[in-house]
């Protein structure tokens, strides 16, 4: 073992290269989560697939990454933190190149199954091996780090994927992650530490096949819910029945057992359990949000794919920001006001753009877009601080897995819920402005309309039917946008939740006396 072998004293260019390595695997993962989504329709032309069928391409994806998040922390407790991440790593990369040499939908799908599974642990063994690796007064400083990681990989990920489609093709949203990869796989292997293994560990087999199952049937209802007409479809109500069978066996099983497979010493820490909450609260306003703005500047700002994903690249400005100032503040603001304005300020710029329309000019949006990121940034910044202030080392890698759990399954459900009002919204908006259209309106009737709209003729109707269309698609986008803005204002109460963590912050932060070694933080036990 070298001098260097302590995870925390692992100063210059070797804490660096680990850093680098494990950010990678992160950025790579959360990358994948969003970078696929714009290149579906040329993904369904090229293998002949209808779009019920190409949905596919992401739901394997979702459910597998969702099912195997829950049991990282027992993973890497048994064998190794190191030999999971690398394995992870490595099988990712590798599936990724499957993805992008697949030849029919039906590769393609069960590679990305591998992808999810394999994507699984990345987040979490990341999050939790950034912080390790820095002394405790440097903690906030990996959070930010970490942070930015995770916003920047969703949000860059539609710009990415539209240049990569539109300049060579489909397969090289999959490709690009190869380098990321390669790079994670071979730094983490040379430099990185292992933790000590627990062969003695039990695996959970009931709790873990319970849970998997709750899981995977609600990101199938999720995702299929808009596309069957949720309740109305037995498809949907089976999987609600399943959901809720899985999830009422695994509690049940799990507050009765010695050995739980999620441990449930999680939520005695309060700092913890509230972050959680804000945890799902911003992921639905994150990634919801995303999925509305990138077809809203396509299909009704009209934007083509490359400007729109330029236009999109604004919160990633914004982000950047936050992560590299909102840190500091720590030391003088509590995190919960940190936290509260914040989401003030996303609920503002959601209302913002409830107001867009088709004629919204691209800079308007943009640096809404900014704004946005900005504040995305100060949320999570002070979540991913709240949520490991007070945990104790030896749930860190368990906390991590739960809290990206959270994360994917509440995006999941911002997505389906958004995506549902928004097509609903349209055809209740379409009907309604389409009864003003008859012969007894006057306003229709006017010579400044009558000689640009001519309804006995089939253009002047077909140009009446477009214009409804659009105000409709615009109207219900506006709703979607207030919908969000009135969760984000909901949830501002439940900061109140978190504990005084200034002069915790304060403390764990102080750097040490010239001359005096940084304390090492602990290392994760074997349980």
């Amino acid at each position: 073992m070298s001098a260097l072998a302590g995870p925390a004293n692992a100063p210059g260019a070797r804490r660096a290269i680990i850093v680098t390595c494990a950010m990678a695997g992160s950025v790579m993962q959360t990358l994948d989560s969003t970078i696929a989504n714009v290149a579906l329709p040329f993904m369904q032309g090229s293998l002949s697939a209808s779009l019920d069928q190409v949905n596919w391409v992401l739901t394997s994806y979702i459910v597998a990454a969702a099912i195997m998040t829950a049991p990282v922390g027992w993973l890497a407790a048994r064998f190794g933190r190191k030999r999971l991440f690398v394995t992870c790593t490595a099988t990712f990369t590798l599936a990724s190149v499957l993805c992008g040499m697949s030849q029919d939908l039906t590769q393609l799908v069960l590679f990305r199954l591998l992808q999810g599974a394999a994507g699984a642990a990345l987040i979490p063994l990341s999050q939790s091996l950034v912080i390790d690796l820095y002394p405790a007064h440097e903690r906030t400083k990996a959070q930010s780090i970490f942070g930015m990681g995770i916003m920047l990989g969703p949000i860059m990920g539609p710009t990415l994927g539209a240049w990569l489609t539109d300049q060579y093709s489909w397969h090289w949203v999959f490709l690009v992650n190869v380098p990321f990869g390669l790079i994670a796989t071979f730094g983490l292997f040379m430099f990185m530490d292992e933790t000590p293994p627990n062969t003695k560990l039990r695996f959970d087999w009931f709790g873990f096949a319970a849970l998997a199952v709750g899981i995977g049937a609600l990101q199938l209802a999720l995702d299929r819910g808009e596309q069957v007409g949720w309740f109305e479809s037995n498809e949907i109500i089976a999987y609600a029945i399943i959901s809720v069978v899985g999830v009422y066996y695994f509690l049940a099983h799990s507050l009765t057992t010695p050995e739980p497979f999620i441990r449930f010493d999680l939520f005695k820490d309060r700092n913890y359990a509230s972050s959680c909450i804000f945890m799902a609260v911003m992921a639905v306003v994150l990634f919801a949000t995303m999925a509305l703005v990138s077809p809203f500047l396509q299909q009704v700002a009209g934007h083509p794919v490359l400007s729109a994903g330029m236009i999109l690249s604004s919160r990633g400005v914004g982000t950047f920001f936050a992560m590299m100032t909102i840190r500091s503040s720590m030391k003088y603001f509590e995190a919960r006001t940190t936290m509260m304005v914040g989401l003030g300020i996303t609920a503002y710029t959601l209302y913002l753009m409830s107001t867009f329309t088709n004629d919204t000019a691209a800079s308007t949006i943009f640096f809404v877009g900014v704004l946005q990121g900005f504040a995305f940034g100060m949320v999570f910044v002070a979540v991913n601080t709240v949520a490991f202030l007070t945990l104790p080392d030896n749930l860190r890698t368990y906390g991590a897995s739960f809290q990206t759990l959270i994360r994917n399954i509440s995006s999941s459900f911002g997505i389906s819920v958004v995506i549902a009002q928004l097509s609903e919204g349209a055809r209740r908006s379409r009907a309604e402005l389409g009864d003003f259209v008859n012969p007894f309106n006057d306003a229709l009737k006017m010579p400044d309309v009558a000689n640009i709209i001519d309804m006995s003729t089939d253009s002047g109707r077909a140009l009446v039917d477009q214009m409804l269309n659009m105000q409709a698609l615009i109207i219900a986008y506006a709703n979607d946008f207030r919908l969000l803005t009135f969760f984000a204002l909901l949830a501002l109460p439940v900061a109140f939740i978190i504990g005084p963590t200034k002069a915790i912050f304060l403390e764990r932060t102080q750097a040490p006396p010239p001359g005096q070694r940084p304390q090492s933080p602990p290392s994760e036990p074997a349980e």
